[in-house]
């Protein structure tokens, strides 16, 4: 009988360890200690090479799959001390796997409020297991956990908040994770908090749980609204009755004298006053706009202050959120930048290379010989380069306008217009392709005209510019009356003289955009009855029923038409047509506050 090879010695052994350890656990008479030296023995036997290097973590995974949870926490124990042994050559590349997925596992069967210790030495001992440069656990790709999801009451019939809470519980009743038992009781809320707050707070999970939502237009104004009413309800009440805190942490007191305390979400609508004492606080650095951007910098600041101001030591739980959020920055740019290594390594046959001294250049290169010249390494560069002491000041003369005046540039348009001169259309300079590019550029620089909205419209360049031609001959100073000056449709003449009148007489009304202000003033005057103004503004039924499923406030949703309106608008979303809007919808008192503001 031949005798058996290396391979298959190490697989009986491997089978003859299992085989023991499923003995000891059917039986249910092994101790955590006889468990420990199986998994002992099974390390020496890798060691001596007469075991499977799989092994001990295949003993360790069934061991903690089939223990409760307080005997899981000493098994750990001795995984933690042997952190070393896992990382050496013989043990690492088979067993980090292994040791991954019975980590994932142990922290499935946590939970993370009650066993919150317990969570944060697995994440340690994974920390020190895997080096840096480990990319596995890095989330590379910024996903976000959509699985994270904060349930709360969302039936208004089902609310008990404004209810008087019985004194005594029904029988059997269970108290689940994070709500409170009869001992926790809170006494009677003075906050006015009811149904709508209530829902508006916990709606706010949903936007932390998954940031990419405020990308979109109404979702980022119902997450505005929602964000300021909640802050202005923290700050308008603070908690002055703090034995009940003092009272838990009394209770959390450690061994050494130290209290440890852990924020937790409490959905239940019995716990008003503490979950406005733990405001949540979340850092975005998506991209966003300069308003966004404010209005981010600004809340930060508020939300710092009132958890400084919520007890107790709410200086120092401020300080650690703002310690923590400025970790988790630097750890994404780490990663945006491709995760580079932490440990800069000098090649062997490097030198460090010594300072050459620079030569100092001759005097009269640098322009402090005695003619003071500055030699550009060419006859014709030096001499073009020394015309002047300051070339700076001499590109400001006089000499280097070379831009023509409205007068010089548009004498020969303005003659040509003139009926007298009989001028056909064809011959005109306006109708040159070429000259008609110049005059937008001069225009542009030296016109106010240019920038002034006008309700003609025009099929061509050159009809725009016989209407500026008109309006610069009645302006400029010269021999040709402007009153002469017509091009045979007096009625296009007429309109255009009196929108010069008009935008001169009242430029702030006609060409004012409506502000954002204003639209939450005009928004909160409509109310459910901003579809009549949505037909004024020309929307369409698919838009408004868009803006009916981002809100269910009215308020809101009337702030969003205006926004859908000003966004599609443009330069056009003036005060003006906001207000001849609402006048035609039917509201003319608020067309006429709209205009006083």
């Amino acid at each position: 009988m031949p005798f058996p090879s290396e391979t298959e010695k190490k697989t009986t052994l491997d089978q003859a360890l299992r085989g023991v350890l499923e003995a000891e656990i059917v039986k249910q008479k092994g101790s955590c200690d006889d468990f420990l030296s199986l998994i002992d023995l099974s390390i020496d036997s890798v060691t001596e090479g007469i075991c499977s290097a799989t092994t001990p973590f295949l003993l360790l995974g069934d061991v903690l799959d089939c223990l409760p949870l307080d005997q899981c926490d000493k098994i750990f124990t001795f995984v933690e001390e042997n952190v070393s042994t896992w990382k050496s050559n013989s043990f690492y590349s088979a067993g980090k796997n292994y040791l991954l997925r019975m980590c994932n596992d142990l922290l499935r069967r946590l939970s993370k409020s009650q066993n919150t210790v317990f969570c944060g030495r697995i994440q340690l001992f994974l920390a020190r297991l895997f080096p840096l440069s480990e990319k596995s656990g890095l989330n590379l790709q910024s996903q976000f956990n959509l699985d994270n999801i904060t349930v709360f009451n969302k039936n208004e019939q089902e609310s008990t908040l404004g209810q008087k809470h019985s004194e005594e519980k029904e029988e059997g009743m269970e108290v689940e994770e994070g709500e409170m038992g009869d001992e926790d009781e809170p006494a009677p809320c003075s906050i006015p908090i009811d149904y709508n707050l209530y829902r508006k707070f916990w709606t706010l999970q949903d936007y932390f749980r998954n940031p990419v939502q405020c990308y979109d237009k109404f979702s980022w104004m119902t997450f505005l609204k929602y964000s300021d009413e909640t802050l202005a309800v923290f700050k308008s009440y603070k908690l002055d009755d703090t034995q009940a805190s003092k009272r838990k942490l009394e209770e959390l007191r450690t061994a050494g004298g130290e209290h440890v305390y852990f924020a937790k979400f409490l959905t239940s609508e019995k716990v008003p006053d503490r979950s406005v004492a733990l405001p949540p606080l979340h850092c975005s650095t998506c991209v966003l706009n300069d308003d966004q951007c404010l209005w981010m910098e600004e809340t930060t600041k508020l939300v710092y202050q009132l958890l400084r101001e919520t007890p107790p030591d709410g200086d120092k739980f401020a300080t650690m959120v703002e310690h923590i959020l400025n970790t988790e920055e630097n750890w994404n740019s780490w990663k945006n930048e491709g995760c580079p290594s932490f440990v800069k390594e000098r090649p062997a046959d490097a030198k460090p290379i010594r300072p050459t001294r620079k030569r100092p250049a001759p005097e009269d290169f640098l322009g402090k010989g005695p003619d003071r010249k500055i030699f550009m390494g060419n006859d014709e560069l030096t001499r073009l380069w020394n015309l002047n002491p300051d070339n700076m000041e001499a590109c400001k003369s006089d000499s280097r306008e070379f831009m023509p005046s409205l007068e010089e540039f548009f004498e020969e348009a303005i003659e040509q217009a003139d009926p007298a001169n009989m001028v056909e259309d064809e011959y005109k300079v306006v109708r040159n392709s070429n000259y008609g590019w110049r005059a937008l550029r001069l225009l542009s620089r030296r016109s106010p005209h240019f920038f002034q909205p006008t309700n003609q419209q025009f099929k061509s360049l050159a009809d725009y510019l016989e209407s500026m031609v008109i309006k610069l001959a009645k302006e400029l100073p010269k021999d040709i009356p402007s009153e002469e000056i017509k091009t045979g449709e007096e009625e296009d003449d007429d309109n255009g003289d009196n929108l010069l009148k008009e935008t001169n007489d009242s430029p702030g009304i006609q060409h004012k955009l409506v502000s954002n202000q204003q639209m939450d003033e005009v928004a909160a005057k409509l109310g459910s009855q901003w579809k009549s103004l949505a037909s004024q503004l020309e929307m369409k039924a698919a838009e408004m029923r868009e803006i009916e499923t981002e809100s269910e406030d009215v308020d809101m949703q009337a702030k969003l038409l205006l926004v859908s309106w000003q966004d599609r608008e443009g330069t056009q979303a003036t005060v003006e047509n906001l207000a001849s809007a609402l006048t035609a919808a039917g509201f003319p008192k608020i067309a006429e506050a709209l205009t006083e503001t």
